[in-house]
């Protein structure tokens, strides 16, 4: 897959940044017109949904053709790519904070969300891209894994809301979170939550994800004449 590269990868950045600055702007506004600085976070979580999108841009851009490099980086990036995902669930901040117009919280948070699954979206392009290009996988392997990876990311939004860990606990602190992890699958520390809600937030994700990629595979054609 070639659609992210070159001049496409150009404007690609151009809208990401975009994107992004309006993000930022409309919680900054937000604290002048409300007094609190109740949405700011957002930023914060904007910053982890860039990383993984820096990570594959990284490669990409630098004609990275290492394959021990390749898979450091996609090792990292599985590790953050739920943070990407994750800002869909701020949604729920709605019915928390409410010291501002509801439309307005509305359209922030759904802002950053957009922002957040642009970034991972486009980095998991990416990685469809190494996988082909550099490892010579199948077509229908790379769709499989994709989807296998989307799924690992709704458990891992499971994780960050429900059980408030971060992506780097696996370095800080990995045995309480594996301990954690643990319980969810035997009945010790059971939440019913953890199977539905990975089950139903993954498939709506890989629902959301694959109409992009397959609009990202337009033929060239349709490309020129857009």
């Amino acid at each position: 897959m070639k659609s992210l590269r070159e001049s496409g990868r150009l404007r690609l950045t151009v809208f990401l940044i975009g994107v992004s600055l309006f993000c930022v702007a409309l919680s900054v506004c937000r604290v002048f017109l409300a007094g609190t600085y109740e949405y700011l976070f957002l930023n914060w979580n904007l910053f982890l949904a860039f990383l993984p999108w820096l990570l594959t841009s990284v490669v990409v851009l630098r004609k990275v053709r290492s394959r021990i490099a390749i898979l450091l980086v996609m090792g990292i990036w599985l590790l953050f790519f739920p943070n990407c995902l994750y800002m869909l669930t701020d949604l729920i901040h709605l019915r928390q904070i409410a010291d501002a117009p509801v439309w307005l919280d509305l359209i922030i948070v759904l802002s950053f969300a957009w922002a957040g699954l642009c970034y991972g979206f486009v980095s998991l392009i990416d990685i469809e891209s190494f996988l082909k290009d550099r490892f010579h996988a199948a077509p229908k392997i790379v769709t499989a894994l994709s989807v296998c990876m989307i799924y690992l990311a709704a458990f891992g939004i499971y994780i960050g809301r429900f059980l408030r860990w971060n992506s780097w606990d696996l370095f800080g602190n990995p045995t309480e979170l594996i301990h954690d992890i643990f319980d969810r699958f035997t009945g010790l520390g059971s939440d019913s939550r953890v199977v539905g809600f990975t089950v139903l937030m993954g498939t709506l994700l890989n629902f959301m994800y694959f109409p992009i990629r397959y609009a990202s595979r337009k033929p060239a054609a349709d490309r020129q004449s857009a």
